[in-house]
């Protein structure tokens, strides 16, 4: 009795009583999406694909050469998942169909090339393509996959929102942007920039 006695003293001495405000108030505050793209897509993510873009007819023969080579070489990916890559190309617009515009791109004539346009847009490129946004920067797998949703609906409203497909049917459009090949002759891009020409 008397040690259970010192042992309720000794918890007394040595325990902090925290209300549950005060613990909410010290923990991890939750992650924001919209607020990590707002921040990170502009200052980072394009500057980074802009600047580490590679010619994509040149990419493509790398990848088909020695896809693991050109992966290493030209792209990032997470774990053992495919490599996402900066790509930059020029080529003339078809007519866009299901949120796509194709492209004929000199070079790759074989090669099915096309820009995703919305309005949904799917994939992680704009997240992993740049290389510096890892898995370990965030708590769960939740919060890695909203990251890409959010960079994409950023991009949406950063250069999405004012391009016109119809007007860009038949015209060169120069393309920066992030792809994640499943198979090189199949190429979906999601742009950073678009540039129509007169």
């Amino acid at each position: 009795m008397a040690a259970l006695v010192l042992l309720l003293i000794v918890i007394g001495l040595t325990s902090t009583y925290q209300s549950s405000n005060k613990a909410d108030a010290q923990s991890k505050p939750r992650f924001n999406p919209s607020a990590y793209a707002s921040k990170t897509y502009t200052s980072k993510v394009a500057p980074a694909i802009k600047k580490n873009a590679v010619d994509i007819a040149a990419l493509h023969e790398a990848i088909t050469a020695n896809p693991e080579a050109a992966g290493r070489r030209y792209g990032h990916r997470a774990g053992t998942g495919p490599y996402s890559y900066s790509v930059s190309l020029t080529g003339t617009a078809g007519k866009a169909q299901s949120g796509l515009l194709p492209l004929t791109v000199k070079g790759l004539n074989k090669v099915q090339v096309s820009v995703q346009i919305g309005p949904a847009i799917s994939g992680t490129a704009l997240r992993d393509a740049p290389g510096f946004i890892k898995f370990g920067q965030f708590t769960n797998q939740v919060e890695y996959a909203d990251a890409a949703t959010a960079l994409n609906a950023e991009m949406k409203a950063k250069v999405l929102k004012s391009f016109d497909a119809a007007a860009a049917d038949g015209k060169k459009v120069t393309i920066i942007g992030a792809m994640t090949p499943l198979t090189p002759d199949v190429l979906t891009i999601t742009p950073i920039s678009i540039e129509v020409a007169p």
